[in-house]
């Protein structure tokens, strides 16, 4: 399971290596100051949109990998029955973070301050 790591002046995203491997990503590192926006979404599963390229997805279980619309890229890592942080970036090479954390709420709160 992904873990996700503050500190003051980043967010950080560490994959398994089980995950590196299914979505052929790897850990990420983002400065806080690129955040545009964070929210908790309840069912990640259908707020991964768009075409997969690269990744994995298990039907209702599990996405891991780049989804990729119209002028969007976005990094998922979800898994069913968790829920996920949503960041909005500018300036990265993500346009969204969709990753799974059961303290998707402490979160969002330690990012909104």
């Amino acid at each position: 399971m992904a873990t996700v790591q503050l500190t003051p002046h980043s967010l950080a995203v560490h994959l398994t290596r089980g995950e590196k491997i299914a979505g052929l990503l790897t850990d990420l590192e983002v400065a806080r100051d690129w955040v545009a926006s964070v929210e908790v979404v309840t069912d990640p599963l259908r707020a991964a949109r768009g075409l997969r390229a690269p990744g994995l997805a298990l039907p209702w279980r599990r996405r891991i990998g780049t989804w990729r619309r119209p002028g969007e890229r976005t990094f998922v890592s979800v898994r069913r029955g968790q829920p996920a942080l949503r960041v909005r970036l500018t300036g990265e090479r993500y346009d969204t973070l969709l990753v799974g954390t059961d303290d998707a709420d402490g979160l969002a709160a330690a990012l909104t301050r």
